[in-house]
């Protein structure tokens, strides 16, 4: 899986933001989870698996997404995961700088959550992406922002990281 920024998404991020937010259940039976998700936020199709949530329709906004990926058996390396995001956000022309990282679980799910400062050629953004290696899926949640308002919306996706439910 390599859930990467397109370069139309993130120019759009750098104009929008999250704010308090009260959440609300979501349940999707497509989803292996359930979750709560910022009331008010607008729900986008971009042809992946999962959920896909902006705070605004014109920019600037935050965007959280929650995607999974059916693992069919085979064995995950999360390390590899984040090669394969890191380069995919490489070819869009922008540079990805690594801020701290941990090993952390959500849901009772094992995974490795690191958190970057992303240059783009019209700004700067920050992300939190989550790896989780589950019984039958690979999951990528993350979080993105500009500067200035992520540690709103870091503590609002970690609010809703709280509430999933595997």
């Amino acid at each position: 899986m390599k859930p990467v920024l397109s370069a139309t998404l993130a120019a759009a991020l750098l104009l929008g933001g999250a704010g308090a937010q009260t959440l609300v259940p979501f349940k999707d039976p497509k989803l292996p989870f359930t979750v709560s998700l910022p009331k008010g936020w607008l729900g986008f199709n971009d042809g992946t698996s999962g959920v896909s949530i902006v705070s605004a329709k014109t920019p600037p906004a935050a965007m959280i997404r929650l995607l999974f990926t059916p693992k069919n058996g085979k064995a995950v390396d999360l390390k590899q995961e984040f090669q394969g995001f890191e380069a995919g956000v490489k070819q869009t022309g922008s540079t990805l700088k690594l801020l701290g990282g941990k090993n952390v679980s959500y849901g009772g799910v094992p995974g490795v959550e690191r958190h970057y400062a992303l240059s783009h050629p019209k700004g700067q953004l920050r992300l939190r992406i989550w790896f989780g290696n589950g019984a039958k899926n690979l999951y990528s949640f993350q979080v993105t922002d500009t500067p200035e308002r992520f540690a709103a919306s870091s503590a609002l996706f970690s609010r809703v990281l709280d509430s999933v439910r595997f």
